[in-house]
């Protein structure tokens, strides 16, 4: 079995903790069975290995997201990388390249395409192997998950089973309450957004569009994929579509109200919850503390990024109060550990300075690189280190401070964790201002 994991959006319905560089599968508010805090995606890649189902992973997935996975997940997992965004249907059509012709699968097994962010309970990953059967013997050409409603949605789209019960007889994207409960009623079941299908099925409908027989091909002109998603590009013309239901707990955790329904403690944090709080969640990712009395029903979430204060019923009209706001993401983690902005001036002459907090992670190391219009001082306040300028090595310890200027390639290898001030001056800072090189020292 060949499973591609979806990994994409630019999530603002969780902000301030989303962002346009952290999704929500990448935040870290789940405990898992052994108490430790999980990120969606990590529960979700833990679930499939301890389903001990034997599948090849592939992460799709953009640029932007590369240090989160392989800081979450490992660099264990296969990842497939979007030239451009361009929805579901040329990120699934790119991964299914990369299987057929990196990863030489046959074109008679079967992929299974799945969200990365399902909250979900094991027979969900049982299912997926019901999925599988249903393709390889060839009772349909495509399997899709249904899940059975808990209630009358107008959030989710529906699939309608067929009179026979052998092929679905259609869809309905996100009917009026009163409409899904009839919908219900008469069998449907909410479109859980997996699909599964034989590899050689999907390449043929890719050479509709493009003339390809390598990887490398397909990414050269990704651009001229319909840029759609995969449910209109392909399962909505198909006819052969077969489903196997799933009865278990599933959940989409879209919006803080669904997302604190499934969160085992109510604060999470340097956080100050009273008694007299009710229904009340407090999410804090700073330093200083949070102290909330006498709440009910509300969500209050404090990040770099901002302060979200608001009734749980109402989170879910967020998006629409958020998605005009434009500033640099405020705190990141990356494959070698994280960075905080403390500060972000601009100087009346024009010259800009940007103030950092990193911390990075014993054995991990910052890339050799270098930048064109901007200088940097880093000061080491905590741990042990190397640093590489010009290809010369020198160890670095609490109070040392290094100047880079513009042009100068410089690394950074952390020996035990390390914690360092970076200043940033120029006359426009941007994370794009990079040039990377491959170094032996590292």
């Amino acid at each position: 079995m060949n499973i591609i994991l979806l990994s994409g959006g630019s999530g603002k319905r969780l902000w301030p903790l989303s962002n346009e560089t952290r999704s929500k599968q990448f935040l870290k508010l789940l405990k898992s069975s052994d108490g430790k805090i999980e990120s969606m995606i990590q529960r979700v890649y833990r679930q499939i290995k301890e389903a001990s189902i034997d599948a090849d992973i592939v992460v799709a997935t953009g640029k932007y997201q590369l240090d989160l996975i392989k800081s979450q997940i490992g660099n264990n997992v296969d990842i497939v990388l979007e030239p451009e965004r361009r929805d579901t249907f040329p990120a699934i059509a790119l991964s299914c390249a990369y299987l057929a012709y990196v990863k030489n699968m046959s074109m008679d097994e079967v992929v299974l395409v799945l969200p990365v962010d399902p909250y979900t309970e094991s027979d969900y990953f049982m299912a997926l192997i019901k999925m599988e059967k249903a393709v390889l013997n060839g009772k349909a050409k495509m399997a899709l998950m249904g899940i059975k409603p808990t209630y009358p949605s107008d959030k989710y789209g529906y699939i309608i089973p067929g009179k026979t019960g052998d092929f679905i007889e259609g869809f309905l994207e996100k009917p009026s309450e009163e409409y899904a409960s009839k919908l219900i009623g008469d069998g449907a079941m909410w479109n859980g957004g997996v699909f599964a299908f034989k590899l050689g099925y999907l390449i043929d409908i890719i050479k509709k569009y493009i003339d390809f027989n390598s990887f490398k091909e397909i990414e050269r002109q990704y651009a001229d994929l319909p840029m759609t998603s995969f449910d209109y590009e392909v399962v909505e013309k198909e006819k052969s579509i077969t489903m196997i239901e799933y009865r278990g707990a599933w959940r989409d955790l879209g919006t803080w109200n669904t997302l604190t329904e499934v969160m085992d403690c109510n604060s999470l944090g340097n956080v100050i919850l009273a008694d007299s709080c009710c229904n009340t969640h407090v999410i804090n990712e700073l330093d200083i503390p949070v102290a909330v009395l006498g709440a009910y029903n509300m969500v209050v979430a404090a990040s770099p990024d901002g302060i979200l204060i608001s009734d749980k019923k109402e989170s879910s009209c967020l998006k629409a109060y958020v998605e005009n706001i434009r500033q640099r993401p405020m705190y990141e983690e990356r494959r070698w550990g994280e960075y905080k902005v403390l500060d972000n001036v601009v100087y009346q002459d024009g010259m800009s300075a940007l103030t950092k907090s990193l911390t990075i992670k014993a054995g991990k190391s910052i890339s050799y690189q270098s930048h064109a219009i901007r200088d940097e001082i880093w000061t080491i306040v905590d741990g042990t280190g190397e640093v590489i300028t010009d290809g010369h090595i020198r160890n670095i310890k609490r109070g040392d401070v290094v100047y880079i200027s513009k042009g100068q390639k410089h690394a950074i290898r952390a020996v035990s964790d390390l914690s360092v001030i970076e200043v940033q001056i120029g006359n426009e800072l941007v994370e794009s201002d990079i040039e990377r090189y491959n170094c032996n020292l590292l």
